[in-house]
């Protein structure tokens, strides 16, 4: 996905980037928190605490959570602001992307889940803000950098199973189609 879409406004906030106003448009509190729920497993969504932007930007709490998830509603009307949830490693992940840092800073590999799917602009450069929009199903991703000559898997994207997203570029990570 877009790292513009999937990247924090700040290091201090915990919403992707252009995940622009969903507080805006809207959707109730309720139809947020399902839509953001929606991408996540059950198991996780269920207590992950779900988060919005308002229309400065600012991170609103929709709903707390315990388990140590962040889960967002995204933009539905927008190419790489899908439903997703976090975990505080891919949090970290987004974050470092987003202040261009030359590599993640996460010690660990983070978990991020896109289960009601996403759109995107490539699957090999994550700065494409104008090639035609992707659909993508159901997919997670594992956020750690991975690297295709020594995984072995490909690097352009598949219907099924997994590949490398991004690949050569130090923000690559594994994208694994379906369900988990």
């Amino acid at each position: 996905l877009l790292i513009a879409g999937m990247l924090l406004r700040s290091p201090a906030q915990t919403t992707p980037t252009s995940q622009s106003s969903s507080l805006s448009s809207g959707n109730s509190t309720q139809v947020k928190i399902v839509r953001a729920m929606s991408a996540g497993p059950a198991d996780v969504a269920k207590t992950a605490r779900i988060v919005d932007t308002d229309a400065q930007g600012k991170m609103v709490v929709l709903r707390e959570g315990n388990n140590g998830f962040t889960c967002m509603p995204g933009n539905p009307k927008a190419v790489g602001e899908p439903p997703m949830c976090v975990d505080a490693a891919a949090m970290q992940w987004y974050d470092d992307a987003k202040a261009h840092k030359p590599k993640p800073t996460n010690t660990i590999p983070g978990i991020t889940y896109m289960l009601a799917g996403a759109t995107q602009r490539s699957d090999s450069d994550p700065h494409d803000t104008t090639s035609m929009p992707i659909e993508i199903g159901p997919h997670w991703m594992i956020m750690w950098p991975f690297d295709p000559k020594t995984t072995g898997l490909p690097t352009s994207h598949k219907p099924t199973g997994a590949y490398i997203m991004w690949a050569g570029s130090p923000y690559a990570h594994v994208h694994i189609m379906g369900r988990p």
